[in-house]
């Protein structure tokens, strides 16, 4: 798997993840929420649900997404 790879399915997980951008979460907590979200739902799993929401709610999964993606970003940041 590529890094591009891996940060999309942390991405995703973190999006279907009950982790809300309001409670301003560590990069440990982003961590730890991608871990048991991927380990619960799978890679296909957490890409099912992301299309779901997106399908369902395009203008709040749009923003969630992008603040998923920088979450990501940051909490994985070498």
């Amino acid at each position: 798997m590529t890094a591009l790879d891996t940060e999309e399915v942390r991405s995703e997980a973190l999006f279907v993840s009950h982790l809300q951008s309001s409670q301003h979460p560590t990069p440990e907590v982003i961590r730890a929420a991608v871990d048991a979200t991927v380990d619960r739902l799978g890679e296909q799993g957490c890409a099912a649900l992301v299309a779901q929401e997106f399908g369902e709610h395009p203008d709040c999964a749009l923003d969630r997404m992008r603040w998923a993606r920088h979450a990501i970003q940051s909490a994985y940041a070498a």
